[in-house]
C-alpha cells in the first residue's frame, strides 16, 4: 500500500502572498536609491542636494548593514518575548512608517528616517519570515520543504521583478514622492495579507529567557553557532559582490550604451531596471537548478549543500571578471553595449541560486528548534557584513572630494580575487563539516491564540 502523498500547509499561501507584496516594497525603494540620491535629493528650500557616486554608495551599503543587522534583534523578540507573528505583524507597520518618510519627504533628513525604520522593520521581520516557512513543517510533509522554499524564493524574485520594472518608471514620469509612495502601499497590502493569515499558521510560541539561555548554552545550540558562523563569515564575501547591483553595478550601467538590438525588435532600457534581470532570471534558474541541474550534477558527485554554495561563489568571481572588462572599455572611451552587463547578471542569478537559496534551507535544517530565528538572524547577519565590507571599500578609496582613488577596473577585480579567496577557504572548511537536520513538531495553533497580539 502506497504512502498518502504529503499535504501543503494551510499557511503557506498567505507567507507566500505576503512575501510578494512585501518584496515588491522593498526592492522597489532599493532599485531607485543610488539613482535618488544623486539626482533627486533636495533641501528643505528644494535646492539640490546631490551626492556623489561615491558618497551614495557607502551610504546604500551602510544602509544594507543595518538592514541585514537587525535580524538579530527580530529574531530574540520572536524566540523570546513575542512569538514570529506578533513580531512580524508590529515591525511591519514600523516598515511602512519608513516607506511614508521617504514618500513624503525629499530631503536627507526624509532619507534617514526613511531609511532606518525601513531597516529595522524590513531586518527585524527577516528571519522571523524565513523561519517562519520552516515552521509550518513537521515530519509528515518534510518532503516538501526544499520545494516550498523554491516557492518562497520564486515570490521574492515576481515581487523584485515588477517592482525593479516598474518604479524607475514611476520615478522618472512622477518623481521620488510617488515612486516611494507605491511600494509603501505594497507594503501596507503585505502586512494585511499576513494578517489575514493569522488563524492558518503553525505557531511556535516563545521560549522566554531562561529556556533561550539554556538552548544556546546546549550541546546543539553551541555545534551550530560554533559550525554555522566560519560559514556565515565567508559567505558575507559573496554578499559583498551581489548587493553592488544596486550601486556600482547601476552606476556603470549609466555609462553604457542602453538600447538593445535583438534583430527582431530594439528597445531602451533605463539603468535601475537593469536590476530586474536578476528576479526574472531567478524565476527561471530556480526550476533550472532544481529539477535538471542539481538532479544531473548529482549522477557524478556528491551535491552537499556547502559545495554548492563553494561553487556559487566562484562563478560570482566570474561575473565581476565581466564587470572589470566592461570597466576597462568604458576607460578606453568605448560606450559598450549593456548586454555584457546582462551576461554578468546571468552569471551573479546562477550564483545566488547556488548560494542564497541553498543558505537559506541550510541555515534553517541546521538550527535547534529554539533557535530558528535566532540562526537564521546570524545568516542575514552575513549579508550585512557583506555590505559593511562594501561600504568599507568605498569609504577607503574615496578622495576628500569624493573622487576615487582607484579606477573602475581594478575595483572589480579586488572583489574577484576576494571572492576566490573566500571559495578556497569555504572548500577547506566543507571537508571537515557535519550537516545536520532539525524540523520543528509543532501543530497549528486556534483561531484565538492566533489572533493580533496573542
Amino acid at each position: 500500500m502506497s504512502a498518502s502523498p504529503s499535504k501543503m500547509p494551510v499557511g503557506v499561501p498567505y507567507i507566500i502572498g505576503n512575501e510578494f507584496a512585501e518584496r515588491f516594497s522593498y526592492y522597489g525603494m532599493k532599485a531607485i536609491l543610488v539613482v535618488f540620491m544623486t539626482q533627486y535629493l533636495s533641501t528643505s528650500t528644494g535646492a539640490p542636494d546631490y551626492m556623489s557616486e561615491g558618497e551614495a554608495k557607502y551610504y546604500y551599503h551602510l544602509f544594507g548593514t543595518a538592514n541585514y543587522a537587525f535580524p538579530l534583534f527580530g529574531a530574540i523578540l520572536a524566540d523570546v518575548f513575542w512569538g514570529k507573528y506578533k513580531t512580524i505583524i508590529w515591525l511591519s507597520l514600523v516598515y511602512c512608517l519608513g516607506h511614508l518618510f521617504l514618500a513624503i519627504d525629499d530631503t536627507r533628513t526624509g532619507l534617514f528616517f526613511g531609511l532606518m525604520f525601513i531597516a529595522l522593520g524590513s531586518g527585524g521581520i527577516k528571519p522571523c519570515v524565513s523561519a517562519n516557512v520552516g515552521d509550518q513543517f513537521s515530519e509528515k510533509n518534510k518532503d516538501l520543504l526544499d520545494k516550498i522554499f523554491g516557492y518562497f524564493y520564486i515570490s521574492i524574485n515576481m515581487g523584485a521583478a515588477i517592482s525593479m520594472i516598474l518604479t524607475p518608471i514611476l520615478l522618472q514620469v512622477y518623481g521620488p514622492n510617488i515612486a516611494f509612495a507605491i511600494p509603501g502601499v505594497l507594503m501596507f497590502i503585505a502586512t494585511l495579507i499576513f494578517w489575514l493569515g493569522r488563524n492558518k499558521f503553525v505557531r511556535v510560541p516563545p521560549v522566554g529567557v531562561n529556556k533561550y539561555m539554556e538552548a544556546l548554552r546546549s550541546p546543539q545550540g553551541i555545534k551550530a553557532m560554533a559550525n554555522l558562523i566560519p560559514i556565515y563569515a565567508i559567505v558575507a564575501v559573496f554578499w559583498s559582490l551581489f548587493e553592488q547591483t544596486g550601486s556600482s553595478w547601476l552606476l556603470q550601467a549609466q555609462k553604457m550604451n542602453l538600447t538593445v538590438n535583438l534583430g527582431f525588435t530594439q528597445f531602451d532600457l533605463l539603468a535601475s531596471q537593469i536590476q530586474s534581470l536578476n528576479s526574472i532570471l531567478i524565476l527561471l534558474f530556480v526550476p533550472l537548478f532544481t529539477f535538471v541541474i542539481y538532479p544531473f550534477a548529482g549522477k557524478y558527485m556528491q551535491l552537499t549543500g556547502l559545495r554548492k554554495i563553494t561553487i556559487g561563489v566562484v562563478i560570482a568571481a566570474l561575473s565581476y571578471v565581466v564587470c572589470a572588462f566592461v570597466a576597462s572599455l568604458i576607460q578606453g572611451g568605448v560606450k559598450p553595449t549593456i548586454l555584457y552587463q546582462l551576461f554578468a547578471y546571468v552569471l551573479l542569478t546562477a550564483a545566488e541560486v547556488m548560494v542564497s537559496v541553498t543558505a537559506l534551507e541550510f541555515a534553517y535544517t541546521q538550527a535547534p528548534n529554539q533557535l530558528k530565528s535566532f540562526v537564521m538572524s546570524f545568516y542575514l547577519l552575513s549579508v550585512s557584513a557583506g555590505n559593511f565590507i562594501a561600504a568599507f571599500v568605498n569609504k577607503f578609496i574615496q578622495n576628500p572630494d569624493g573622487s576615487p582613488k582607484i579606477n573602475e577596473t581594478t575595483y572589480f577585480l579586488f572583489f574577484v580575487i576576494l571572492a576566490l579567496l573566500a571559495a578556497l577557504a569555504l572548500y577547506i572548511y566543507s571537508t571537515r563539516y557535519s550537516e545536520e537536520s532539525y524540523l520543528q513538531t509543532a501543530e497549528p495553533a486556534d483561531g484565538e491564540e492566533a489572533a493580533l497580539g496573542g
